[in-house]
């Protein structure tokens, strides 16, 4: 049967569209090479870029001026903060906003200030907020650090192979610990000039969990090493305490990147430069220095009517958008010796990651070779960015083929060793499934561990498959963790549409027939979750809330993943054509698309991400399929 290229959607069709999209990704790629969108999260990165600040003497009143402008501009007319865009209010970011915006200089009898303590106050109150929340109020005076969950530096000093020691943590949980459990035995607090009464509401006394619970069991150890912090403040114990913290310091610095972060995350690395510089290393040391030279690089500046506006963004992703760049142009028919993919691919190749890291705890044999997400993150290359950069690199004509081809084995035999025991893939770390971790009182935020994810292990079977290598195992994990549904479960986007536009590809490629059960199954999920306005979407309250799976307005990207899914097991019919209208009909005149929703996934149900470009390159990706069949 022989299917158009798309219907025509007012004056334009599928390829026009396509070439549009191009024209506009072509555009957006700087001269070294790569492309990076802005990220958007929420306005904790930027109530605790100001909290920071305070603490360590750093304010600034333009930099203040500006961010309490975004933080503003964020709150939605109840008077809430939410944790992405049309998300319901959520109690901590709106309690850490109020606080930045009286730092900033808000008044709490503000009309906008008393709707959002009066939500505050509905949801049970400051009280109710989690414990990393209430940790920046105590560091700047407003809680007690005696009511804090105790976090002792003496974890830097277990062995591999003790329950709790820092590996059992996933890399982004173990890099933010560590600093904080210095900050948390220093316990500073640069108190502000205002109150928190507003926010509180009266509680009923504590009850003890039940002794023989994992519960109880932390709460009396918690009790436990609250006593010893205090006997470890003089003393005998003193000494074991400093010498703790100075391994936690030579452990923070051993990771320092070279741009001054640590992961090129904010959480370890806002933690990181308070710890070092509470330990007593003066603010013109490299270390510190470089650290806050680097904050600065995480800034997005843009002008309003009222002045500047200052928003940080909690990471940065040019590694991870520049290879589904390259990817995009070439599924869209771009030579691959064209110049834009060319300079793609030799800025991929010298990003490429050759140093030791954290994940050589379990695969201690294991040479190094692959990719991170960031500029500059050489500790902790990461599975995913792998896979999609081993397939972007093996499709370019690269003009040093055999640096090409050595970097490419290089990456396929990292990425292929980070194999866990049960036959998938998690992101940074081989077997980081340890659960005893997520049990402790402060680990109330976040996923805290790096198991296996469907999205990830497809990526990595997807790229082995390609390279004619075997996946077995990995198809085998894919097919064990299909949804009873017919869909998968999306970690590191949102959420089944995620799982799914990237598991049906991968199984195909591996040699899964797509008209297997399987792919079927997932065929039909697509087609009973389109919307009827002929795009997918689907509300990140899914993480939370199942009937939000598959559900929400549709967006770019989640259209594109539905129609990656669709193509890949061969179905081109009226569904297809109905999702391939609707990128055409929305596209915006210059070839890109808009989507106001956030579709990336940080921490499934507490921590989204908007990445802008995801808007643009897998459009691409899904429309050059569909005309280069």
């Amino acid at each position: 049967m022989t299917v158009s290229t798309a219907p025509v959607v007012g004056t334009r069709t599928a390829r026009e569209a396509l070439d549009a999209a191009v024209a506009h990704l072509r555009g957006r790629q700087d001269p070294a090479g790569w492309w990076k969108g802005d990220l958007d999260t929420n306005v904790t990165m930027d109530a605790e870029d100001l909290l920071l600040r305070h603490v360590l003497g750093l304010s600034d009143p333009a930099r203040t001026a500006g961010a309490a402008r975004w933080i503003r501009s964020q709150q939605r007319a109840d008077g809430t903060w939410a944790t992405f865009h049309g998300g319901p209010g959520d109690l901590s970011t709106t309690v850490e906003a109020w606080v930045a915006l009286r730092l900033a200089g808000d008044p709490a009898d503000a009309p906008a200030m008393r709707r959002a303590a009066a939500f505050v106050r509905g949801q049970g109150g400051v009280e109710r907020t989690r414990v990393f929340t209430r940790i920046w109020l105590a560091l700047v005076g407003l809680w007690s650090w005696d009511d804090l969950p105790a976090m002792p530096p003496e974890l830097i000093g277990l062995p591999t192979w003790f329950p709790l020691n820092v590996s059992d943590w996933a890399c982004w949980a173990r890099q933010t610990v560590v600093p904080l459990t210095v900050v948390a035995t220093l316990r500073p607090a640069t108190p502000v000039a205002f109150g928190i009464d507003e926010l509180r509401v009266p509680q009923p006394p504590a009850r003890r969990a039940p002794l023989l619970s994992w519960s109880g069991f932390f709460e009396r150890l918690d009790v436990a090493l609250h006593a010893y912090g205090r006997a470890a403040r003089r003393g005998p114990l003193a000494a074991v305490r400093r010498g703790a913290m100075r391994r936690a310091a030579e452990w923070i610095l051993a990771r320092q990147e070279a741009d001054g972060g640590w992961g090129g995350i904010q959480p370890p690395w806002v933690y990181s430069v308070m710890a070092l510089v509470l330990l007593g290393y003066p603010r013109d040391h490299p270390a510190v220095a470089a650290a806050l030279a680097g904050l600065d690089g995480f800034t997005l500046v843009t002008d309003s009517d009222e002045g500047p506006v200052i928003r940080l963004e909690a990471c940065q992703s040019p590694v991870w958008d520049t290879c589904l760049a390259v990817n995009a142009l070439l599924d869209a028919g771009v030579a691959p010796d064209d110049p834009a993919v060319v300079a793609g691919a030799t800025w991929l190749l010298d990003e490429q990651v050759t140093a030791d890291g954290d994940w050589q705890v379990r695969r201690p044999t294991l040479p190094s070779g692959g990719w991170a997400f960031e500029f500059a993150n050489d500790v902790y290359p990461d599975t995913d960015d792998t896979a999609e950069v081993v397939l972007a690199l093996r499709r370019t004509a690269h003009p040093d083929p055999a640096r090409l081809r050595a970097a490419v084995e290089r990456g396929v035999e990292w990425m292929a060793g980070m194999a866990s025991a049960d036959g998938g893939w998690g992101a940074f770390d081989a077997d980081n499934v340890k659960t005893l971790v997520t049990k402790l009182p402060f680990c109330d935020f976040g996923e805290v561990i790096d198991p296996p994810s469907a999205d990830v292990t497809a990526h990595v079977v997807e790229a082995l498959a390609a390279e004619g290598r075997d996946c077995t195992a990995g198809v085998r994990w894919l097919l064990d963790h299909q949804e009873a549904d017919g869909s998968w479960f999306g970690r590191w986007g949102a959420n089944h549409l995620y799982g799914t536009g990237g598991v049906v590809p991968a199984l195909v490629a591996a040699g899964v027939d797509p008209s297997s059960g399987p792919v079927r199954r997932a065929v039909r999920w697509l087609h009973e979750h389109q919307n009827d306005d002929g795009g997918w979407g689907e509300d990140l309250r899914s993480y939370r809330d199942p009937a939000w799976i598959g559900r929400g307005a549709s967006t770019p990207s989640q259209t594109a993943w539905a129609l990656l899914a669709l193509l890949a097991a061969g179905d081109r019919g009226p569904v297809a054509e109905r999702g391939v209208a609707w990128l055409v009909d929305h596209q915006r005149p210059d070839g890109g698309w808009d989507e106001d929703q956030f579709t990336g996934t940080g921490f499934p149900g507490d921590f989204y991400i908007a990445y802008h470009l995801y808007r643009v390159v897998f459009p691409v990706s899904a429309l050059g399929r569909w005309v280069h069949a």
